[in-house]
């Protein structure tokens, strides 16, 4: 499998270029240099498979139901209907705080809140129930996938606390329709991003400048100076910051310290300073603020004596002034639910979106507005219609095959198995190895001058997994209910809505393949197929042909390179 789907990427996955960039202030018009953005296509008809596309591109995965209410309501009618919902919320695990407000005891689990005092109150465990039943089953498919990608865009990891890390990525649902601006400062002010970048308590004495750098090279405009399109200023990298510049925000954002509440005794330090507590914002504590006069991006200076709150909104305008920020962000949501190598017209038709804050009808006009941004990725003419680019597509990253499949297939989960059992696919949502998420967005397709980020935790053995996980839920039925994991239903799928084509093993694989895929498969796959599925009959199986039947061509349509690549 893994040869088949390299060799298919030289067709499924597109070229281009890494990094992007542009601008996102509060509010106000885009720069002079910035077009506005095409409007998008006018209402029309709309083809099963073009409906399947937009599934894939905006969902955890499309359903026969799914694709038929895209294709009658059209592509601009159902987006628009999907930014209107809200649903979906973190709200499993236990306590909310009180991990963090203990003061009687050496250990916070002690016996008598055993076995799953860690489990429930610290990890962040509970939130693989609530991500993959919201995405299985919830109808504000969207929100999620954009904050999923919000969620690779600024992860976290190694933060205990699980009402914190709840109220974290509660975060990014909120935000994913608001403004990157808000949602740069609602970063910003997370005492757990504050404790794994080691900005929380940042003395300007001796800042720490670990979440400057990021600030600057992962959340906001990268390291190249970038035309509007993404591609390099200039055709060479010309660095868009120095170190002299992360020391210059690290001092800016000196001087924040955990929300009020806390009180463990001894991570109450330095003197001062607020104890260890996530629910809320950071806020400022003036003594540990740099208050010298520091030179930013984008012309942008902080006289001397500038508080903590005016120099965090002053960094902020820095970078949302600079050219960078729309197609560097652009870039990457275009890359997490479109495909992997956008042309640089994709691109900068997105960043022009991003910096006018307007497509079409959709945004509200300032600058950094995600409704614009993401109807601008999903309704370009490089995402819509039945002609993809020819090197178009991205793979299947591995959350997203395990959503796809059981959406697919009728099926339902509490979300427990993709938390440890299912983690050797290297995308545990809630522990990334690093602040470089799961892989980086340049991450090369080897042997092609094409990038492909998914590719970058996908090896021999991933590939494997992947068909073991098929053949686990389809073929062993998955797993049942756990006991100790509240409302739990385990995973499994729903094949019988699928029984009554299965007297036609060539319906049958033409009905899987056009829900799954969108469009049959290539003739020679597909007659390959047929045949596998026709070697269960009623004379030699009995009663249990049918569902035989559908739980090979299930099995063998999502393992099909055409489904792994996403077009």
């Amino acid at each position: 499998m893994l040869a088949l789907l390299f060799s298919a990427v030289l067709t499924a996955c597109g070229g281009g270029h890494d990094d992007g960039k542009g601008s996102d202030s509060g509010g106000g018009n885009p720069p002079a240099t910035s077009p506005s953005p095409p409007a998008p296509p006018p209402p029309g008809p709309m083809s099963a498979g073009d409906a399947v596309r937009l599934a894939d591109q905006a969902t955890f995965g499309p359903t026969e139901t799914l694709v038929a209410s895209i294709k009658s309501k059209g592509a601009a009618a159902w987006i628009a209907e999907q930014f209107s919902l809200k649903t979906s919320r973190y709200t499993s695990g236990r306590g909310n705080g009180e991990f963090h407000q203990y003061v009687d005891r050496p250990d916070f689990c002690i016996a008598a809140l055993e076995p799953n005092c860690f489990r429930d109150f610290i990890s962040a465990d509970p939130l693989y129930w609530d991500f993959y039943r919201n995405a299985v089953g919830q109808p504000d498919q969207l929100r999620q996938r954009v904050a999923l990608a919000l969620q690779q865009i600024f992860p976290i990891a190694d933060v205990q606390g699980t009402y914190g890390i709840r109220n974290y990525y509660n975060d990014m649902l909120d935000g994913a329709f608001g403004n990157y601006r808000q949602m740069l400062k609602k970063i910003t002010l997370s005492p757990l991003m504050g404790d794994f970048l080691n900005n929380v308590n940042n003395d300007s004495a001796a800042p720490n400048e670990n979440y400057a750098r990021e600030l600057l090279q992962l959340f906001s405009i990268g390291t190249c100076e970038l035309n509007l399109d993404g591609s390099l200023k200039g055709g060479k990298c010309q660095p868009t910051y120095n170190n002299e510049t992360v020391r210059a925000y690290a001092f800016a954002l000196t001087g924040w310290t955990y929300p009020a509440g806390g009180a463990v005794n001894n991570i109450c330090r330095p003197q001062g300073a607020n104890c260890r507590y996530y629910n809320g914002d950071m806020v400022p504590i003036d003594r540990y603020h740099d208050t010298q006069a520091r030179t930013l991006l984008s012309s942008v200076s902080l006289p001397a004596g500038t508080k903590a709150t005016s120099a965090l909104e002053m960094v902020l305008d820095s970078l949302v002034a600079h050219p960078n920020m729309a197609p560097f962000v652009g870039r990457q949501l275009i890359q997490h639910l479109v495909t992997s190598n956008p042309s640089p017209g994709y691109v900068s038709r997105v960043a022009s979106a991003f910096n006018s804050g307007k497509y079409g009808s959709f945004g509200n006009g300032q600058r950094g507005d995600l409704v614009a941004t993401v109807a601008a990725v999903l309704l370009d003419a490089e995402a819509r219609g039945d002609t993809v680019p020819a090197q178009g597509g991205k793979l299947r990253e591995p959350v997203l095959m395990f959503t796809g499949v059981l959406r697919g297939l009728n099926g339902t989960t509490d979300g427990d198995a993709f938390n440890y059992q299912w983690g050797g696919l290297q995308q545990r949502v809630f522990n990334p190895p690093s602040i470089f998420s799961f892989y980086p967005p340049d991450y090369p397709v080897a042997g092609t001058s094409l990038v492909g980020p998914a590719f970058g935790i996908h090896n021999a053995s991933t590939a494997l997994a992947r068909l073991n996980f098929l053949i686990w839920v389809i073929d062993w039925g998955g797993n049942g209910p756990h006991p100790s994991i509240p409302n739990s239903n385990g995973t499994n799928v729903d094949l019988t809505a699928f029984a009554s084509s299965a007297a036609d093993a060539g319906a049958l694989v033409d009905r899987l393949s056009m829900m799954a895929l969108g469009r049959l498969l290539p003739a020679g796959s597909r007659a390959s197929v047929v045949k596998a599925v026709e070697r269960w009959t009623q004379a030699t199986d009995g009663d249990t042909w049918r569902l035989s039947r559908v739980k090979r061509a299930a099995y063998l349509v999502y393992a099909s390179p055409s489904y792994q690549i996403q077009r």
